[in-house]
């Protein structure tokens, strides 16, 4: 071990960050560093941080950045301190119960490599199931990066590219590189990345109502649950709608996000006053009943396309998840 920063203690356990550093049995119960490579450089500490320490509560790794008992380079640091190359991290000691125990299983791990439908030297683009969260946290012991990092254990990166809600099924993309995420997070920022999805909405869609135009900002009740409305002081979001099919009392919709916003088509159509079927959050609980007849048991919201230039090829890529059989059935059954 180095004299760098002078922690060169036998009791202290240093290593440069790789999924193989942190499988090991108890490997956050002293104090540990980590040096920080080119590939990490210019991100956040918390997503850091998040990434290495697997199977510690998100609560906890804030609550030990609060507490200074996170430093970089021997300094208190925020969580959003955006890491260089040659950073050095120490952490304190951490509890952690049980670990290991609610590991991803192997029948969960295979079911989404069964729902890969893209895969290249750079990038994952999976057709998540419904009822799968993008990541552990909120209750949820683990979910689609959990898993197939623990799937894929030599892999020295895998992360989010960005995020879909646990009921909405379809086209959801992960990075094998930090190159082709931040390439990506950037093409999403300006607007160049096409994401399509498929809704269910409640009554007969206006044919008039092309786009939404609408603010939202998050908000959180005095029950701790997070919800998202409409509002001036919010962030600009637009959403754009076309007619797929209609039923007699639904209407099925392509819709095109032009702004990437946290339940953005859901918020804008109960705005609309035509909600997403199946949606227990911002939904119409009477429209929601009346489609358990037809097979319906969980939000009707479907990725179905991502269409833009590789980051890594410079090509077009279109990328497209078939809607789900149970999606499916439903609308046999409206026909």
């Amino acid at each position: 071990m180095t004299e760098r920063g002078g922690y060169n203690h036998p009791k202290f356990r240093r290593c440069s960050y790789s999924l193989s550093d942190i499988d090991q049995n108890n490997p956050f119960g002293s104090v540990t560093f980590h040096d920080v490579d080119e590939e990490y450089a210019g991100q956040r500490l918390d997503n850091f941080l998040i990434r290495i320490l697997k199977g510690v509560p998100k609560s906890r790794i804030y609550r030990l950045l609060r507490k200074g008992e996170v430093r970089v380079n021997k300094g208190r640091v925020k969580p959003d301190t955006r890491l260089k190359a040659g950073d050095l991290i120490r952490i304190a000691p951490i509890r952690v119960s049980q670990p290991g125990s609610e590991a991803p299983s192997s029948q969960f791990r295979k079911r989404l490599n069964q729902s890969i439908i893209f895969e290249d030297d750079g990038l994952i683009v999976l057709n998540k199931p419904s009822g799968i969260a993008v990541h552990g946290g909120s209750g949820v012991s683990f979910g689609v990066i959990e898993g197939l990092r623990a799937d894929r254990p030599d892999s020295k990166y895998l992360e989010l590219v960005h995020r879909l809600d646990r009921e909405t099924s379809g086209c959801l993309m992960l990075a094998k590189s930090r190159a082709v995420l931040v390439g990506l997070q950037q093409a999403m920022q300006k607007n160049r990345v096409e994401k399509c999805y498929q809704a269910l909405a409640k009554g007969r869609w206006p044919k008039g109502k092309s786009s939404i135009n609408a603010p939202l900002k998050k908000n959180q009740l005095s029950s701790g649950e997070r919800i998202v409305r409409v509002d001036a002081e919010g962030k600009p979001s637009v959403t754009h709608f076309k007619i797929a099919q209609r039923f007699k009392d639904a209407t099925l919709l392509e819709v095109r996000l032009e702004t990437g916003r946290t339940h953005q088509i859901r918020v804008h159509c109960q705005f609309s006053g035509q909600p997403i079927a199946g949606d227990s959050k911002y939904g119409d609980g009477l429209f929601n009943e009346s489609l358990r007849d037809s097979g319906l048991k969980r939000l009707f919201l479907h990725a179905s396309s991502l269409c833009f230039k590789h980051p890594l090829f410079g090509g077009r890529l279109e990328v497209e998840a078939p809607l789900p059989d149970d999606l499916k059935s439903v609308l046999d059954q409206l026909r």
